[in-house]
């Protein structure tokens, strides 16, 4: 059945977003460039904040970025509703003194940054894309257009790569981006003229590698988008999303799309999900509502918090690897993840919740669980359950080329990922 209209629309407009977001820093800003476009008020975290009543906020913290929607009706113990996500991806991050050369090659030392699927970086153009830090106390983003590439070696060269490609991390790994020698070139001037500023005011940088290509639609009725960075832009997106259709409408509890950074690394970090950032966010919103630790508690009681990333959807090759009779397929709804071991966060009550929303969404869902020989990943979401006792669900929606540099999932599933966003932050 071909994609609706507004399904090839959000995927579009995804697209954007990701070209948009190459880094986690850069993801955040565009977070909050939509919203404040939509009337959301970016606030300083140093600075005293407004009352929250009525209001729409933003902040954000190095690569992370958090977005809320305060009730007109809002009191000490209104519950909040939580979109919890990242911005960050498994890739290669540039190494303190980045500009490398080899037989006449100018090359990126870089570092693998979570665990990324290391073939599926090589033969694409590549780019750079992060934060410069400046003598005078400025931090600039700074993003440049393809500029590196992972060259393979030639079959000709490795007659039996066909039966199983391994790629040494340190030495095979490492992109060219120029022809000549390291003492007559500087990858830094490269990203300091993307951003417009004197390389010799580098003090300091968070630069990683991202892919270039942008997303596309595909496949028979345009069911496929591949994308680079759909774990987990996909659902940072949708929350944004999500929180701009409230624009005409008053939630019935506090909406709030928590975007997490450095998920890909465990989340320990102060602009992670098992850092302060969002109780730091949480309390000062409360306190604006005149709250006291015991309302403080009682509004986390009532609360619930949707943690959304991608999942695994069956693979037509490799059936064996994934459960015998679970097996969510592309195109087939958002997914509800759900695992024995608390490696999510998903419970009887909150399978229960995320149905009533997909069906207040008129979205179809389906569940995922992993084979018992093939452990599976965590989230974000046993973190913020841990950390502040709001009740936590595991969602997303299934993807194929998991942790690919160019990830392909349903447009559907995107859309209606957004639309179950906009269900739970109605509340």
């Amino acid at each position: 059945m071909p994609v609706s209209d507004s399904a090839r629309a959000h995927v579009e407009d995804l697209a954007d977003f990701v070209a948009a977001s190459p880094s986690s820093y850069h993801a955040a800003e565009e977070v909050a460039r939509r919203l404040e476009a939509q009337g959301f008020v970016r606030l300083d975290e140093t600075a005293e904040w407004p009352a929250q009543r009525g209001g729409r906020f933003v902040v954000v913290r190095d690569g992370a970025a958090i977005a809320w929607i305060v009730p007109s009706s809002a009191g000490a113990t209104t519950p909040v509703h939580v979109l919890g996500a990242h911005t960050d991806s498994p890739g290669f991050k540039l190494k303190p003194q980045p500009t490398t050369s080899a037989k006449g090659w100018l090359q990126a030392a870089v570092e693998v940054y979570g665990g990324p699927l290391l073939n599926s970086w090589l033969d694409r153009e590549l780019r750079l894309a992060g934060r410069l830090a400046l003598a005078d106390g400025r931090v600039v983003l700074a993003a440049t257009g393809p500029l590196l590439r992972l060259p393979q070696l030639a079959i000709h060269l490795d007659r039996g790569v066909n039966n199983g490609l391994s790629l040494d991390k340190q030495y095979e790994t490492q992109p060219v981006w120029g022809l000549g020698e390291a003492s007559e070139a500087d990858l830094l001037a490269e990203l300091a003229a993307s951003a417009g500023v004197d390389a010799d005011a580098v003090r300091g940088f968070d630069v990683v590698v991202a892919d270039s290509a942008r997303g596309a639609v595909f496949g028979r009725d345009d069911a496929f988008f591949a994308s680079g960075r759909l774990d987990d832009l996909a659902s940072v997106h949708a929350g944004v999303v999500a929180l701009g259709r409230l624009a005409e409408a008053e939630p019935q509890a506090i909406a709030m799309l928590a975007a997490f950074d450095h998920e890909e690394l465990g989340s320990g970090s102060r602009s992670g999900a098992a850092g302060p950032i969002l109780e730091d966010v949480l309390e000062r919103v409360y306190a604006g509502l005149g709250a006291e630790q015991s309302d403080l508690l009682r509004a986390y009681a009532a609360s619930w918090c949707l943690s959304s990333d991608v999942g695994h959807s069956v693979h037509p090759n490799y059936a064996a690897k994934h459960d015998p009779v679970v097996q969510p397929v592309l195109g087939s709804g958002p997914i509800l993840k759900l695992n024995a071991n608390q490696r999510y966060a998903t419970d009887a009550v909150g399978a229960a919740a995320w149905r009533g929303w997909c069906d207040a969404a008129g979205v179809v869902t389906q569940e995922f669980v992993s084979n018992n020989d093939v452990p599976c990943g965590s989230t974000i979401g046993p973190i913020t359950a841990t950390r502040l006792g709001i009740r936590t669900v595991d969602v997303g929606i299934p993807i194929l080329s998991m942790h690919s540099a160019r990830e392909l999932a349903g447009v559907s599933d995107l859309h209606d990922l957004a639309s179950v966003a906009e269900a739970f932050f109605r509340g």
